[in-house]
């Protein structure tokens, strides 16, 4: 193997390999390591490299293979960590100046299960400041880019995160996603995550947004993301909202999809703006999915779809005014469109808020109520492909002081409602920019949106797609 190709070797082959020692943690750790100092200066996915650390625990890594002991499922493996995630030792900046220099003295719970797998942690990944946007812009690390196009936006809010997948920076990336911020870098960067069910991987600090933040996996096969799932997934006493039960053994269960799954596919959820070529490629791939699995594929327009945009525009910034205390002293520092979100948001009474919770929780039971119909909706993972790294919103679409979410309007509802969705590649615009397919499914379903996904993966698989970063 080139050092290229252990840069993209899936998860799962290098813990393979590694087991029968046919391949070295410390050759791929210091393959890894090679190419982000060649190509992450143009691609800004990391806001912490920790090369020497790295390079020191795949040497342990290696002696433990040597001794027949490995640590765990991930030893070994390389490993990015978003930066809204606590890691003892080591900045946690958010994105932020305002938590510039910030060093935990403890890891979140799923940075423990990491480490306790064996996983290699090889740096913190940017995102936007505290996570409020869908693209990759921060005030503190810049700008991020989709591999595929040097000046396009990763995504985000795990930009980094899914910027590093397609960029061959390592085999597995941790995201979150509160709006959508894993299924949107995987939709802008050609790579696969996944938005758990609410409560499956455990956050510590809990959010304070009524129920809507989740931790996912990014990474370049569906199995790989099942590796990584099973590993952090599970209950944890530091989060009192995360479900009881232990994860399934997504990985070996993942090649039986349900038979006969009932599959609705919607173009627009009744009322989102959709690029034709982006609505086309999604369509194609519901349809090549159908096929594959010997099934109709049926057309809905969800009866809940257009609650949606009033809803999340409310408590998006109803939900960002929490950083309103930090607007006295680093206003200047901050972004700009955070600054005006948070200030619409300083706006809202404790009375409309709990007026309209109201109305959330009964679009989640109509949510609910469609999928007694259904067992995986589809639909475009976004309405554009990626468009410059620096703005909110693509060329021609309304501006807004913060309002990005006119072209994300398929991601949201499953935050608000708490259901599993992924975002998988589907394939390649005619400027060639990638496109991802939505598989949204059932509460708590995560095996099943995991086994759909795969399915679809072997329809056209894109693993073996890289994008040209150049010597």
């Amino acid at each position: 193997m080139t050092d290229e190709d252990l840069c993209f070797a899936p998860a799962t082959e290098l813990a393979r390999r590694y087991r029968d020692r046919t391949l070295s943690p410390r050759t791929v750790m210091a393959a890894v390591l090679a190419r982000i100092a060649a190509h992450d200066r143009a691609v800004n996915a990391f806001v912490t490299v920790l090369a020497d650390q790295a390079m020191a625990e795949a040497e342990a890594a290696e002696r433990r293979f040597a001794a027949g002991s490995p640590r765990g499922p991930l030893d070994g493996i390389p490993v990015t960590v978003k930066d809204l995630t606590l890691t003892r030792g080591i900045p946690t900046q958010y994105g932020s100046p305002t938590r510039r220099g910030f060093i935990p003295d403890l890891d979140a719970p799923i940075v423990t299960r990491l480490r306790d797998a064996g996983a290699i942690i090889i740096g913190k990944t940017t995102t936007p400041e505290f996570g409020w946007i869908g693209t990759g812009r921060s005030p503190l690390t810049g700008l991020t880019h989709t591999p595929w196009r040097i000046g396009l936006t990763a995504g985000g809010s795990s930009a980094g995160a899914g910027a590093a997948a397609a960029a061959g920076f390592g085999a597995l990336h941790q995201g979150s996603d509160a709006a959508g911020s894993v299924r949107l870098p995987a939709h802008f960067c050609g790579v696969f995550g996944l938005k758990p069910s609410f409560g499956r991987i455990p956050i510590h600090p809990v959010s304070n947004t009524d129920y809507t933040s989740h931790l996912g996996p990014l990474a370049r096969s569906v199995a790989d993301a099942a590796l990584m799932l099973k590993v952090m997934a599970g209950p944890h006493d530091w989060d009192h909202t995360s479900l009881e039960a232990p994860p399934a053994d997504y990985p070996a269960l993942l090649d039986h999809p349900p038979a006969r799954p009932r599959l609705a596919y919607s173009a627009d959820f009744g009322h989102a703006r959709v690029d034709p070529e982006v609505a086309a490629l999604a369509r194609a791939g519901a349809e090549r999915l159908a096929a594959a699995l010997g099934v109709p594929l049926h057309d809905v327009t969800p009866p809940w779809g257009k609650a949606g945009p009033e809803l999340i525009r409310f408590f998006w910034p109803a939900h960002w005014a929490v950083h309103a205390p930090k607007l006295a002293q680093w206003r200047a520092a901050m972004d700009p469109g955070f600054v005006a979100c948070i200030e619409d948001g300083m706006r809202i009474s404790v009375a409309d808020y709990q007026l309209m919770r109201e109305r959330k929780y009964a679009y989640i039971r109509d949510i609910n109520i469609f999928f007694e119909d259904w067992d995986f909706l589809l639909s475009p993972a976004a309405s554009v492909a990626a468009f410059p790294s620096e703005r909110l919103v693509p060329e021609g679409w309304p501006e807004h002081p913060w309002d990005w979410l006119g072209w994300a309007e398929f991601s949201y509802p499953f935050d608000l409602s708490g259901n599993p969705a992924a975002s998988v590649p589907t394939g390649f615009t005619a400027d060639g920019l990638p496109v991802g397919l939505q598989i949204a499914g059932r509460r708590f379903d995560d095996l099943g949106v995991l086994q759909i996904s795969r399915a679809f993966e072997r329809t056209a698989p894109w693993a073996d797609r890289r994008p040209s970063l150049g010597a």
